[in-house]
């Protein structure tokens, strides 16, 4: 009989009814005939080497290794039975016979077999749990708690853009987001030790470079060292809380600069009154302080006591006058601060004060001015804000009467506190009053009665919109031709046990005399402190620089009063060098400021917690400041 050559050899083994394979040593398919590749749908490339298992039941995967371990130890001819998966994805039981065969030398070289569909138990259910596995469109894998996966379902590869070698090839959590990696091996661990674990959101590197977020459900089979879990792509849903976030940031930006923007807009309506309300004080101020000069030109010695009681007066009136101003500066400094929102614990009754300082002169020439105020608690509050409520409803009333006739018509500004202990400010006037229909829509955003170009509608809308934000309510009250009262109801604020003040007559420590050091590039400042601190040593300069050079000179200093604003080297960067080189005075700095801040200057002095003192200034506050500081031991 004819023997058959390597072709003919081959065609009979690729055309038998059987699937028939070859292993090597370890038990790894070496190859497997056509028919084996038929049934299951896979190529050479895929059966062999680290594919060999593909097409095995995921439930059968450990028996079948352990089966192989033992048949390759001890190389002796084996039965064995499996699940085998069919190119539809119904399983089989299939039969495997194999027997050792030998390499040239005589060696142990592998398996040779065959594998046959059982006669006698019939097919898998065709939609399994490995169809559901392999159809599922979230993430679904087997992972070990050694920390690699074992298996991964195509949506894996389909959303991340690894192949299916790689993310089995490298332990999961590399593909974990470095910053959600203790979080994710927290809850691995967890797992281990059979605690049940929560919904855990991480994220996961594409191979592109960028990241998808994924919901995970866990559960773990721990005696097989196994992690079964589903991981749904939520990336588009955090995509959209993020535009949600970052569109809700906006509005509040838009909203702050708006409330801000209209805060401005008030000032300018007020702008004329304002320059009126200064230059009436700075005119008796400059005359007063004139003629005491003139005065005291004139003066002979012993000076006449009656001259002395003018010059004193004169003094006095110049002295009322500069306090004006610096209220009226004061309000123009609080109502134009940035649009950034900063509560404080505040009375309410000051605030008013100076909202009527800032509006009187629309008031002034259309009706009397009535204050009843009555006990008020204190409330959290942005000042600036606040009053700007209060500047707006001070406006709206003067508007709402006519000019000229004060005596026929009263603005009336009251305080009192409700049965809930809360704040409430009311502010009427005697006008013509608001029909019911208009009312309603009275706090209605760019709703307004006004003429065009008188108003824009936001003002009675951003006072609703503030004093909501405060946890108040704001209503008004109007009867057509009799007035309208606006009503402000804010929540008292919680105060925290404040510690008992010394006796206002209690002596003071006697201190030593301090080394104090000045500066300002305003000369006229330096001789204000020194006359100021007439009881300690006071050295003026009008450069930063110059401070150093005293420094440097091993000068000491217990307190150091700068400027904020100077050219050249601002009190910022003065502030810088002291804590690089003289640290130790850092915290003797106190900040001396007009207002006129830059939005850096403002962000500094928010970080910097050391004293200021604000000009105009009192001279027993900056003594005060010297004495503190001596009795601290700074």
């Amino acid at each position: 009989m004819p023997s058959l050559d390597a072709e003919e050899y081959r065609r009979l083994v690729d055309n038998s009814p059987a699937m028939i394979w070859r292993s090597q040593s370890d038990g790894r398919y070496a190859f497997v005939n056509a028919t084996w590749l038929a049934f299951t749908g896979r190529s050479l490339e895929e059966v062999t080497g680290d594919g060999w298992t593909l097409s095995v039941h995921s439930d059968d995967i450990s028996d079948f290794r352990a089966a192989l371990s033992e048949h390759v130890e001890s190389q002796k001819p084996f039965t064995r039975s499996y699940r085998l998966r069919r190119f539809d994805g119904v399983y089989f039981h299939v039969v495997d016979h194999g027997a050792p065969y030998t390499d040239a030398s005589g060696a142990f070289a592998g398996f040779i077999g065959s594998c046959v569909k059982s006669a006698d138990r019939p097919p898998v259910e065709s939609f399994g749990v490995d169809e559901f596995f392999e159809m599922s469109l979230d993430n679904v894998c087997v992972a070990g708690l050694d920390g690699y996966f074992k298996r991964l379902n195509p949506s894996w590869t389909r959303t991340l853009g690894w192949s299916l070698e790689e993310l089995l090839a490298r332990p999961s959590v590399e593909f974990v987001h470095p910053d959600d990696r203790e979080m994710t091996l927290a809850g691995r661990e967890r797992l281990r030790l059979g605690a049940t674990m929560g919904p855990l959101t991480n994220r996961y590197l594409c191979k592109d470079g960028s990241f998808r977020w994924f919901e995970w459900r866990s559960v773990a089979h721990t005696e097989r060292g196994l992690v079964y879990a589903v991981a749904r792509d939520v990336t588009e849903q955090k995509l959209a809380e993020q535009r949600l976030a970052d569109a809700k940031e906006l509005q509040e930006k838009l909203q702050r600069q708006l409330i801000f923007a209209d805060r401005m807009a008030s000032v300018g309506t007020l702008a004329a009154g304002v320059a009126h309300e200064i230059n009436n004080p700075l005119a008796f101020v400059t005359t007063n302080l004139s003629l005491a000069l003139d005065e005291l030109g004139t003066l002979g010695t012993p000076s006449p006591s009656t001259q002395l009681g003018e010059l004193k007066e004169m003094l006095t009136d110049a002295q009322t006058g500069a306090e004006r101003i610096r209220k009226i500066v004061r309000g123009l400094k609080t109502f134009s601060r940035a649009e950034e929102e900063q509560r404080a614990i505040i009375e309410v009754i000051p605030l008013l004060e100076l909202s009527i300082d800032m509006t009187f002169n629309e008031i002034r020439h259309r009706a009397r001015l009535v204050k009843d105020y009555g006990k008020i608690p204190r409330v959290a509050a942005d000042e600036a804000r606040l009053g700007q409520v209060f500047i707006n409803l001070l406006v709206n009333a003067a508007q709402a009467l006519p000019e000229g006739d004060t005596a026929a018509h009263e603005i009336r500004v009251v305080t009192s506190t409700d049965a809930q202990g809360r704040a409430v400010i009311e502010v009427s006037d005697t006008g013509k009053g608001i029909p019911a229909e208009v009312a309603q829509r009275i706090f209605d955003p760019f709703f307004t009665t006004k003429p065009v170009g008188v108003g824009t509608g936001l003002g009675l809308s951003i006072c609703h919109t503030i004093v909501t934000g405060m946890g108040g309510e704001i209503v008004v009250q109007s009867k057509v031709g009799t007035g309208t009262t606006f009503r402000v109801v804010l929540p008292a604020a919680t105060i925290v046990k404040e510690e008992a003040a010394p006796p206002p007559n209690a002596p003071k420590k006697d201190l030593a005399c301090a080394a104090v050091l000045v500066v300002d590039d305003e000369p006229a400042l330096g001789l204000i402190f020194r006359r100021v601190l007439r009881d300690h040593e006071v050295t003026a300069v009008t450069t930063a620089k110059q401070a150093i050079e005293h420094l440097d000179g091993g000068k000491h200093f217990d307190v150091i009063f700068s400027d904020l604003m100077m050219p050249e080297m601002s009190g910022m960067e003065f502030y810088a060098e002291l804590t690089r080189r003289f640290s130790h005075l850092a915290d003797r700095v106190v900040f001396v400021s007009g207002g006129a801040f830059t939005p850096d200057a403002q962000a500094f002095l928010d970080r910097v917690d050391n004293d200021r003192l604000e000009k105009p200034f009192h001279p027993e506050v900056a003594r005060d400041v010297v004495e503190r500081m001596l009795a601290s031991g700074r």
